[in-house]
C-alpha cells in the first residue's frame, strides 16, 4: 500500500518526489496554446484569447528578460534561516524592478481595435510609478475595489513574467513549506488550483500551482489547503462535463468546514491541462458555486471578480 509523504518526508526520503515542481521555460507558450484550443465553441472565447495573445507576449519576455536580477547570497540565506519566502511578493513589488517588466509588456503587446484594451494600455502606460505600485498591491491583495478591471490582465501578466523569471534564476533546493498549506514556498503567494499527477512515482500526488510565479509545491491530498481539515469534503464539477464527478479533468474541492473551494486538475483525465487556463475556462462552476455561497479564495492575476 502506497503512502502519501508530507513535505517534510518528502525532502528525507531518499528517492522520493521533489517538494518543488518548477514551471517550464516554455510555460507561457504552453499556455497560450492552451488557452487558443479552450476558446473555441466557448462562450468566454474572445476573453481566452486575449489572454492567449497575452501570455505569448509573457513569453517573449521570458526568453528576452527586459532586466537581469539575482539575490544576493546574504539575502537567501537570510531567507532560509528565517523560513521566509525568497521572492515575498508583498515586499517585492514595493520595490521598481518589476515595473520594468511593465514597460516592456506594454511595449511588445501588439496593437488591438479593442476601445477597452486601448485605454487599459494607455492608463498603465501613463501611470506613475507610485500609482502603478498601489494597483499591483491592491491586485496582490485581492484588494479590487480601487483597481479597475480592464488593467488587470496586463498588471496581472507582467507581475507573473518577471516572478516566473526571478524563480527560474533562483536556487530552490532549500526552499521549505510555509507555515499556510496554500501559500507558494518561493513568493509566498496564494495558490491558484491544484494539480494531481499522473505519472511514474509522481502519481496520484498534488501540487498546488501558484497564481503570481507559477511555482508548484506538494501538499497531501483530501485535505482542505486553507482550514487544514479533511472531513466531509465533496467534489463538484461542471454540468457540461457530462461526465461523472470523479471523471471530470476539473473539480471543485468543498470543505464543509470552513465553506471555501479549490479548483483541482486531474492530468489522468486531461493530461494536456493547465491550471490557468483551466481555471479561466471553467468561470462557470464559479459562478454555480458562488450562488451556494461558498467562498472563494484562490486568485487569478488576469480575471478581477466580477470585472468587465
Amino acid at each position: 500500500m502506497s503512502q502519501i509523504l508530507e513535505p517534510g518526508q518528502i525532502e528525507a526520503a531518499a528517492g522520493s518526489p521533489p517538494f518543488l515542481h518548477l514551471p517550464p521555460p516554455d510555460l507561457f507558450a504552453l499556455r497560450a496554446a492552451r488557452l487558443e484550443q479552450l476558446a473555441q465553441g466557448h462562450p468566454l472565447a474572445g476573453y481566452l484569447r486575449l489572454i492567449a495573445s497575452l501570455c505569448r507576449v509573457q513569453q517573449r519576455l521570458l526568453d528576452q528578460p527586459p532586466a537581469q536580477w539575482a539575490m544576493d547570497a546574504q539575502s537567501l540565506e537570510l531567507c532560509r534561516q528565517r523560513g521566509l519566502p525568497p521572492l515575498a511578493a508583498d515586499s517585492m513589488v514595493r520595490q521598481v524592478q518589476w515595473q520594468v517588466w511593465l514597460d516592456a509588456l506594454l511595449e511588445r503587446y501588439p496593437a488591438s481595435d479593442s476601445t477597452l484594451v486601448g485605454q487599459a494600455l494607455a492608463g498603465l502606460r501613463e501611470a506613475g510609478e507610485g500609482q502603478r505600485r498601489a494597483w499591483a498591491l491592491m491586485l496582490l491583495g485581492g484588494q479590487f475595489s480601487g483597481l479597475p478591471p480592464a488593467l488587470v490582465p496586463f498588471l496581472g501578466a507582467a507581475l507573473q513574467a518577471a516572478w516566473t523569471h526571478w524563480l527560474l534564476m533562483l536556487p530552490t533546493h532549500e526552499l521549505k513549506a510555509c507555515d499556510a498549506l496554500s501559500l507558494c514556498p518561493a513568493c509566498g503567494s496564494p495558490a491558484m488550483a491544484g494539480v494531481l499527477r499522473h505519472r511514474g512515482k509522481h502519481n496520484g500526488l498534488r501540487y498546488l500551482a501558484c497564481s503570481l510565479c507559477a511555482c508548484e509545491w506538494h501538499v497531501v491530498r483530501v485535505k482542505c489547503v486553507y482550514c487544514e481539515q479533511s472531513k466531509g469534503l465533496k467534489y463538484m464539477s461542471l454540468d457540461s462535463d457530462r461526465v461523472a464527478v470523479d471523471k471530470a479533468p476539473l473539480r471543485a474541492e468543498v470543505c464543509p468546514g470552513c465553506n471555501t473551494y479549490l479548483k483541482q486538475i486531474y492530468l489522468e483525465c486531461d493530461a494536456c491541462a493547465e491550471p490557468l487556463s483551466a481555471d479561466l475556462a471553467s468561470l462557470a462552476l464559479d459562478m454555480r458555486l458562488d450562488l451556494e455561497g461558498i467562498a472563494r479564495m484562490a486568485p487569478n492575476l488576469m480575471l478581477a471578480p466580477g470585472g468587465e
